[in-house]
């Protein structure tokens, strides 16, 4: 049976979100929000969802020492999100984030949103989102990636808790 260990594991934040992701939940995006796209990675995330018709602040700043815009639509550093959901949290910023599917079953997660007046939300997308990946300093498509993803939204107000796309 096919593993890892911890030596060989390498964790890494360089997948990007494709053009696709945002298009698949435009009509769940709040349009009369301005968007901060708060993490930067290859800077096409924020061209996207303006292309898309959004009010889009997307700059190479310091996520946790700035609060721009109304609402947050990313796809946020993975190693990093217990932090991004505490500080979102703190500041009761709504947000849409594409994360592991995993997420929800977490104890850091639990503590913020399980007894939380305002319930997450999730969109599920169709299949598994096909990141692009930064590998040797050259940005590549990759087919799928090996787990799932959803779509966590706090404070945006969907009709449905959960949302299946189709």
């Amino acid at each position: 049976m096919a593993g890892f260990t911890n030596e060989t594991f390498i964790k890494h934040d360089d997948y990007f979100t494709p053009k696709y992701v945002w298009e698949d939940i435009k009509d769940y995006i709040p349009t009369d929000k301005v968007i901060w796209e708060a993490f930067y990675g290859d800077g096409e995330s924020g061209k996207y969802l303006t292309d898309l018709g959004f009010n889009t602040i997307h700059e190479p700043v310091d996520f946790f020492l700035n609060n721009l815009g109304q609402i947050i639509v990313s796809n946020p550093p993975f190693t990093l999100i217990p932090q991004i959901l505490k500080r979102l949290h703190e500041l009761n910023k709504p947000f849409i984030l594409l994360m592991p599917s995993s997420k929800i079953n977490t104890q850091y997660f639990r503590k913020l949103f399980c007894n939380n007046a305002d319930p997450v939300q999730i969109i599920i997308p169709k299949k598994r989102i096909a990141f692009n990946k930064r590998i040797n300093g050259e940005v590549i498509k990759t087919k799928s990636c090996n787990f799932d993803c959803f779509y966590y939204c706090w404070k945006i107000g969907l009709d449905r808790d959960i949302t299946w796309l189709e």
